[in-house]
């Protein structure tokens, strides 16, 4: 992302006392065409057909998953989801899928990816089931797996999929940086497994495995991985990872948990509940993450929600190497749980992070308010950072974020009145409703804390500032702020 650097508004300065340079914000560049561009697979096929989807249910039969009576798989508006078979309760049991059809890090250690690689222990976790995954897909019909791995999507709507003309409709969001940052890291590792372990193991990887096949794994884990079966319990579920995700579910709790089974509790069951009462034959949801913005949303999973709450922006405070206070500034933020680089995720509509206000006016003290950096103040800066320094340094912080907020808008080749207009359209195609939802998103929050800095800017007199503070703490300043004289 480019690092932008904005002017402050000239500051009283005192001699031998710099004006640090100005704070340095990170916001998404305008981008050229973006790179990596996706060939679309062969014969490649989002819906499974119903043969495959038949040969499934047998498969889940035979080991005696689904046999309740209570949810089947079936062919669903979002592609696959999982149906109540009959009336279900709040809380019910709706699936219990055993360890033994996971695809996780033991399967990789029992299989011949875990012997090539040690056991799978040397890799990142996601690398190691991504490559359970392509090397079972490319055994085929001996595959154990096989009638899961027949169902599943050759792409879902994740922006990592989308073509380079698509990406344009994402031009100047921080979900386009992203993007492009995520297959920056996957073609990395690609590249890493491809030397030491696809190339020198052709039995396990017969054909040609490539970028656009090792992306695919890694998309499939990333939008069927239960959030909290992440890093080292990472796994795929199947039968369960059809459960689709719905915004009416607000219901904080877990959906499942791991639970053990069997004599002494030792076999270990995934089991799935049902968060609200679902009728007989209509779709089983629950609720994915709660606290996923909607460019979360469209990179894990390849939707997006109209809820404010969704709408979100990264705010991204540097402090500057160049500044002539840099060792100050960055002991006092790492002091209080800080760095030299701070991430503030702004949401629609609500306030600013608790500690932002505090950082800014870090970034911009010089001047007049340089000596607050001293050791003598060192305990104590934070809890005057939270409140305005002074004019000058609150005038700073209002003008860096106002300039900031100018620079990203510029970046988008839309407005929100013209993404309102085609949100209206009817028959959008799916990832066209997904960029123009969190471009729009991304401009109404940008124009929020915009909005938020114009308004403190034109309330600057009438603040009270750390002098007056300080006067009225040694009882100088009376209640109506005027100055108080003894006579002798």
């Amino acid at each position: 992302m480019a690092t932008l650097h904005h002017h402050l508004l000239p500051l009283q300065r005192l001699p031998n006392s710099p004006r640090p340079p100005p704070p340095r914000l990170r916001l998404p560049t305008k981008p050229s065409r973006p790179h990596s561009r996706l060939l679309p697979r062969a014969a490649a096929s989002t819906t499974a057909t119903v043969s495959a989807l038949e040969d499934f249910r047998r498969w889940l039969a035979s080991h005696s998953v689904g046999d309740g009576g209570k949810a089947f798989p079936a062919a669903v508006p979002e592609g696959l989801g999982l149906v109540a078979a009959r009336d279900l309760p709040r809380g019910e049991v709706v699936a219990e899928v055993p360890k033994k059809l996971w695809m996780d890090a033991d399967a990789v250690a029992a299989s011949d990816i875990g012997r090539a690689c040690g056991g799978g222990g040397g890799l990142r976790p996601w690398v190691a089931v991504a490559l359970l995954l392509l090397s079972e897909v490319a055994r085929g019909a001996d595959s154990p797996w096989a009638p899961y791995l027949a169902i599943l999507p050759r792409q879902t709507d994740s922006t990592i999929f989308w073509s380079e003309e698509e990406l344009l409709e994402i031009q100047g969001t921080q979900l386009l940086s992203t993007t492009v940052g995520v297959k920056e890291y996957v073609q990395s590792e690609f590249d890493s497994v491809q030397a030491e372990i696809i190339s020198t193991n052709k039995d396990l990887f017969p054909g040609s495995i490539t970028f656009d096949d090792f992306l695919w794994a890694f998309g499939i884990l990333r939008s069927r991985v239960f959030p909290e079966l992440r890093g080292d319990k990472l796994a795929l579920v199947p039968f369960a990872d059809l459960v689709n995700h719905s915004p009416d579910i607000t219901s904080e709790g877990s959906s499942w948990e791991i639970k053990g089974k069997g004599l002494f509790g030792r076999e270990l069951m995934f089991s799935l509940r049902t968060p609200v009462d679902v009728k007989s034959g209509q779709q089983i949801y629950i609720q994915y993450d709660l606290d996923k913005s909607n460019a979360e949303l469209a990179l894990d999973y390849g939707f997006v929600e109209s809820n404010p709450s969704r709408d979100s922006y990264t705010v991204t405070l540097e402090i500057s190497e160049s500044d002539p206070f840099y060792e100050n500034k960055l002991d006092i933020a790492e002091l209080n749980g800080l760095g030299e680089t701070a991430y503030f995720d702004i949401i629609l509509d609500e306030p600013l992070p608790p500690q932002m206000l505090p950082y800014l006016r870090l970034l911009c003290i010089g001047g007049t308010d340089a000596f607050l950096l001293e050791a003598l103040f060192r305990n104590s800066i934070w809890g005057h950072l939270e409140l305005p320094l002074s004019p000058d340094n609150e005038e700073s912080i209002c003008q860096v974020m106002q300039d900031a907020c100018k620079s990203a808008l510029a970046a988008y080749h839309t407005t929100i009145e013209e993404d309102e207009e085609l949100s209206e359209r009817e028959n959008l195609q799916p990832r066209l409703t997904i960029a123009i939802g969190v471009r729009a998103g991304e401009k109404k929050v940008l124009q929020h804390i915009d909005n938020i800095f114009k308004q403190r800017g034109e309330e600057l007199d009438g603040l009270e500032y750390y002098q007056e503070r300080r006067l009225k703490d040694l009882g100088l300043v009376g209640d109506n702020g005027e100055i108080i004289f003894w006579e002798s």
